[in-house]
């Protein structure tokens, strides 16, 4: 039986000397594998469809195990993004992270657009470092994991400067600090940026500008609440942070 998907590349494993194996996160099935018989030949029709990142049509023989891709389409190959080393690997980076805390099969329009979304976004030139961070926020839900960010944690206060506790999950207001001695002073820019990535329509995206100072603490913040809570050991974060890094060798 043939059938028709629109979906992104977010994982291709070589498979003997000619053939990869492409994990497509798709709209109609969600995460799915196909087999590429020949796609590592460079004359091959399926080489082209086979690239990390592309959005396309595919059509693919279903099967009991892997499909066998028959042909496919280009939409948009979003070559900006594959040229550039620090886009590749902040997109390689929300790939593996949606890779990773998704299932076979499990049909999901809303983070199919999601991922297309940040995707275009990055290779549009936007800011790709806040978009990863969107894309991290957003992720939280699909990863089962809570966070409190409209209010206090503990005492439930709305208003009033707000640090950040990973022990409490979440904003802790400055009369609850001595419940966690680790809880991280956050800026108001910080928190507003916390709720407005969690909760907003990305379609809505306009022009982005937020201080380096902001994007670093956003940036530990997520990192650290990841690390605690998802379990997750992400290859394409420590290449990530060997760039930055080298940034600022």
């Amino acid at each position: 039986m043939l059938q028709k998907v629109e979906g992104i590349v977010i994982r291709t494993t070589d498979y003997g000397e000619a053939n990869k194996i492409l994990t497509l996160y798709t709209r109609e099935l969600g995460k799915i594998g196909v087999m590429a018989r020949g796609a590592k030949r460079p004359k091959s029709r399926l080489s082209s469809i086979s690239q990390l990142f592309t959005h396309g049509t595919y059509v693919f023989q279903k099967t009991t195990g892997l499909g066998v891709l028959n042909q496919g389409e280009i939409i948009n190959s979003f070559r900006d993004l594959r040229a550039d080393i620090f886009l590749t690997a902040y997109g390689a980076y929300i790939v593996e992270l949606l890779d990773k805390l998704t299932e076979q099969n499990e049909i999901n329009p809303y983070l199919y657009e999601l991922l297309f979304q940040i995707i275009k976004y990055i290779d549009e030139g936007y800011d790709y470092e806040i978009l990863t961070r969107i894309f991290e926020m957003k992720m939280l839900k699909v990863a089962g994991v809570g966070i409190h960010i409209d209010g206090c944690a503990h005492c439930g206060a709305q208003e009033g400067e707000f640090s950040f506790s990973i022990k409490e999950g979440g904003f802790i207001c400055h009369r609850c600090l001595h419940i966690d001695e680790k809880a991280l002073k956050i800026t108001t820019s910080s928190a507003k940026l916390l709720r407005l990535f969690y909760y907003f329509d990305l379609h809505r995206l306009g022009a982005i500008s937020v201080k380096p100072e902001t994007k670093s603490q956003l940036k530990q913040i997520l990192e650290t609440y990841y690390d605690e809570y998802s379990g997750l050991h992400l290859k394409s974060r420590r290449f990530l942070s060997q760039l930055s890094k080298m940034q600022l060798d």
